[in-house]
């Protein structure tokens, strides 16, 4: 699996834009063969910073991506609303095994946290 998170800081008085363009790219990509999660939040400490968090079942798909028409509007949008610079880094992610060593515990610690800790949907909110 690849993982990707970017941050793009976005003008005040474009926000509105902003957030119709990364909705419009988010509903796309999420159509696109490969693609497990495109999401964009607004930063709580930054509402004029967005956060962008994707999974894609492999490389491949990610590169595909970039080749999109609905990835070449964005990018020629972005400069519109961005104000400052964007970063992003891409995380390659493998699943244990079963029988490696390490797994059972890490299931125990994570059932032990379910014990105490009350787990609910909530519900994706874009401002």
């Amino acid at each position: 699996m690849i993982i990707v998170h970017g941050t793009f800081p976005i003008a005040p008085e474009r926000r509105e834009e902003a957030l119709g363009a990364v909705r419009t790219m988010a509903s796309a990509t999420r159509e696109e063969p490969g693609c497990i999660s495109y999401e964009f939040y607004v930063g709580l400490s930054d509402p004029d910073t967005l956060l962008l968090f994707q999974e894609w079942e492999s490389m491949e798909a990610l590169v595909d991506h970039f080749d999109t028409p609905h990835m070449a509007v964005f990018v020629r949008e972005l400069p519109t609303f961005v104000n400052g610079k964007i970063s992003t880094r891409r995380y390659a992610v493998e699943m244990l095994d079963e029988d490696e060593e390490g797994d059972d515990e890490e299931i125990e610690d994570i059932e032990d946290i379910e014990g105490e800790v009350s787990f609910e949907e909530v519900p994706r909110i874009i401002h």
